[in-house]
């Protein structure tokens, strides 16, 4: 197993790439919390977008046969939807203007390098009296020879006592048996802490980090986009895609590089720097662009009939 501490990481040449002191708490900890990350208009299309995506979703109910990018569960005897995948093939421009954003893709080449690859994206919601547990999980286990991190744009803010994310930090180092830390510990594991975020802040954290938040009742709502990030290095060596999957995602970034541009033409633009060889070709469809199924996944560690035990 490797330690992603010891891997080159070029010093931030702007001023939305990541320190070398932010790189290093990352790699210590398995977690990073960035202020005021998210400029306060695209916050604003995003949130308005969040609505947007949830009504889709409600419109078609769980049972509709077009409603797969859209996730369900049952709570209180009664089916509510959590959270939507694929986001930008869904009508709102603000996904793919968040995607090209230096805010966003600053940390991408920070962690991942030059030939970062977006992996996946979607929004994760507790609905207003809808405080539902997130037991404790590892997002992805992998060999660790490559950062793996998601960036978790806050939409609304998250408090200590309201159901706010719990992280173990230093967990992400190994694979972890959160069956066995959810039967000895509860929510309350040595070391475990609260991250409690606000609107337009950002949450980097690894794919190996043990995270999750305690039931409540009476919550507000709480919206979080994910958007994954990988090398393409790292994903051609050890999957689960191949190269023309690789591919047919990094279309996405000139996609959103553009829409940033449309949205913000004074702002600073993102200077993209993907080695030649794996730059993509971009169809000019853009329909065909927008949704990439992922059909396989990485492996995570859950305390459930759906988890996969990690073999390195």
């Amino acid at each position: 197993m490797t330690d992603t501490s010891t891997l080159t990481t070029a010093a931030p040449t702007r001023s939305w790439h990541l320190t070398a002191e932010e790189i290093a708490f990352f790699d210590a900890h398995g977690y990073l919390v960035l202020r005021d990350r998210i400029p306060a208009p695209l916050l604003e299309r995003l949130r308005a977008a969040s609505d947007t995506w949830m009504a889709q979703g409600r419109a078609l109910g769980p049972d509709h046969p077009d409603a797969g990018d859209y996730a369900w569960a049952n709570r209180g005897g009664q089916k509510r939807m959590f959270r939507v995948d694929y986001l930008h093939n869904k009508g709102q421009s603000a996904s793919l203007e968040l995607l090209g954003s230096p805010a966003v893709l600053g940390i991408a080449e920070s962690l991942a390098g030059e030939n970062f690859v977006p992996t996946y994206e979607s929004l994760v919601f507790k609905d207003a009296g809808d405080g539902a547990a997130i037991d404790w999980h590892q997002d992805a286990v992998h060999p660790r020879t490559h950062r793996i991190f998601n960036i978790d744009v806050y939409l609304d803010a998250s408090r200590a006592g309201e159901g706010a994310l719990r992280v173990a930090p230093g967990s992400h180092r190994a694979p972890v048996d959160v069956c066995q830390l959810r039967e000895e510990y509860g929510w309350d594991a040595p070391g475990v802490i609260q991250v409690e975020l606000n609107p337009g802040d950002v949450l980097v954290h690894d794919v190996m980090i043990v995270h999750g938040s305690e039931a409540v009742t009476g919550n507000r709502l709480r919206r979080t986009i994910y958007y994954e990030f990988r090398a393409a290095e790292q994903i051609l060596s050890e999957g689960p895609w191949d190269a023309e999957w690789v591919d047919r995602r990094l279309r996405l970034v000139p996609l959103g590089l553009r829409e940033h541009a449309r949205q913000n033409p004074d702002a600073e633009a993102f200077d993209w720097r993907i080695s030649p060889e794996l730059a993509p070709a971009v169809s000019g469809d853009d329909d065909a662009e927008l949704r990439i199924a992922h059909v396989v996944h990485s492996p995570g560690s859950y305390c459930s009939a759906g988890s996969v035990p990690f073999t390195p």
